[in-house]
Formats: structure tokens, sequence, C-alpha cells
């Protein structure tokens, strides 16, 4: 009689193993497939016959590649990403289309002026805003290879809003390639899972070259893949030039994984969660200065 009921609920069970094919999903998976090929088709042709028309076919292909990359790309995803990305913290930042970002690999305890003191005598630089000017500087800079210490970041959210500052180091006198690390103050009275309360979450990552992106086709500075060597990077040197500062390391926070950033780049952790506490580094006047100005 056992072994009866035990078959019974085998036969019961079986056909929820069954994949049962959809039409609906098969033209779904077709065209959107179909989508994407006619998309770079399409771009080839643009390109390709543009030469035929001469200087104004190269002006036109310009003025096509901005559409795209800077409005009609942008606008997709930010339509998309409202849909399928989750609106809470996952341990990513997000782009401003909406895009996962930058994997968010540190966390700090101590008031916001310690937080600029420990990195200044750390060695790095506060990163200027986004303006015409600086932009324009960094674009001139990276074209002539000149020093641009201060030159900003591009902007990442977390709890909705863009990074509230960003430090960084450039690296042999090259604006292409620097380290640089976001932060953000959490929100009041939130806590990370597990229950642990910080006072800033930052994202730190290594830009390696300026290259396109492979999600918008924007130019943009391209980051090494091993996000933990940046992460311990910038622990090392807050450590060694602020003896009052320490680490606790929250392992095994998130999953260890391998994905790719909001420009294309192909990113690597191990989920490690190193919280630095700067709570007793000295924090005179002049910490809280950009490192341009003092």
């Amino acid at each position: 009689m056992g072994d009866a009921l035990v078959e019974a609920s085998e036969s019961n069970r079986e056909p929820s193993r069954t994949r049962r094919f959809s039409v609906n999903a098969a033209l779904d998976g077709f065209f959107f497939v179909f989508a994407g090929v006619a998309s770079v088709w399409l771009a080839w042709l643009v390109l390709t016959e543009s030469f035929g028309f001469g200087w104004w076919g190269i002006a036109f292909f310009v003025v096509f590649w901005l559409v795209l990359a800077y409005l009609v790309l942008p606008r997709l995803h930010r339509i998309l990403t409202t849909i399928y990305v989750p609106d809470y913290f996952i341990g990513r930042a997000r782009t401003s289309d909406g895009l996962l970002g930058d994997p968010v690999n540190l966390a700090i305890d101590g008031p916001e002026a310690s937080v600029h003191a420990a990195m200044l005598a750390a060695g790095w630089t506060r990163a200027d805003d986004i303006t015409l000017a600086s932009t324009w500087r960094i674009v001139t800079g990276t074209v002539t290879r000149k020093s641009y210490d201060e030159a900003p970041v591009s902007p990442l959210f977390l709890f909705g809003r863009q990074q509230d500052f960003a430090y960084q180091q450039e690296v042999a006198g090259n604006p292409a390639k620097r380290h640089h690390v976001r932060f953000w103050r959490t929100p009041d009275g939130w806590l990370l899972p597990g229950g642990r309360r910080v006072d800033w979450l930052a994202a730190g990552t290594f830009d390696r070259a300026v290259g396109f992106s492979l999600f918008t086709l924007q130019i943009t500075h391209k980051i090494d893949a091993d996000t933990d060597v940046e992460r311990d990077h910038i622990v090392a040197t807050v450590l060694a030039a602020n003896p009052r500062a320490h680490v606790h390391v929250l392992a095994d926070f998130a999953t260890g994984y391998h994905s790719r950033n909001g420009g294309g780049d192909s990113i690597r952790t191990d989920g490690d969660l190193p919280v630095i506490d700067v709570t007793d580094v000295p924090a005179p006047a002049l910490a809280v200065t950009r490192g341009g100005d003092s």
C-alpha cells in the first residue's frame, strides 16, 4: 500500500517537471533577437553608406551616433530599468540611465569632516563637480595626456541620489588612468542587510583607459575588472596614513560574483565589505575643502 502511494505521488509530480512549449515566449525571443540584429545592421548600413556622400556623409554619421548614444539609448534604458531593475539596495550603484553600475564595496563610519581628513591625508584628491569647464578640461586633458588631478567622475546613484562627493588618485599624470571612489551618506535609520549601521557607503574602481560604453556607445572610462584590488588599495592607503583609523571586514557580505557595470565593463568581487572607522581621525577645517582649492 505504501509503495502504491509513493508511485502515485511521483506520477502526480511528473507533469510539473515537463517544460511546456510557449508560442508567445518563442515569438518574444525571436523578435528580441531580430530587433538587436536589425539595429546592428542599420548602424552598419549608415556607417558604410555615409562615406559614399563624402564629408556630408561622415557628418551625418556623427550626428546619428550622438542621437543614438546620448538620446535614444539612454531613454530606452530608463524605461526598461524602471520596469526590471529593483529599486532597493542590492549592493550596486546605478547609472543615470538606471543600469546597474559599480559594486558598493566599502563602508565608512565617522563624520563627513573626518572622512575628508582621512582621504586627504592618504594622498587622495577630491574630484571636481561636473560642469562645462571641467568636462572640457578632462576631454582636452585626455587627448593631450595633460594631468588633471581633480577631474570629475560620472554620477552614480544610490538611495535615489548621486554621490555626495568623490576622491581619486591620478596615475603617472595620465587622466585616462586613475583610482577613484564615490561616497554616499546613508539615510537616517538605514541599516545594512544583517542589521549593521554605517554612516557612509562607497564604490571604488580603477579607470584603466578611455573607450566606448558597450551598452550606451558613449565615450567613458573603462574600469579594471578586479574591483577587490581597488577596494583593498583604498583601505590600505587610509589605514597607512591615519593611525587612528581601523577597519572591520564583513566577510561574505554579498555573494561573490562576475558581472558587468553600466558601461559594459566586466567586474568581479569576492563579496567582502570592509568597514573603515575614521571617527577618531582629527578633522581640521582644511579637510572639508576641495583638493584643488586647498
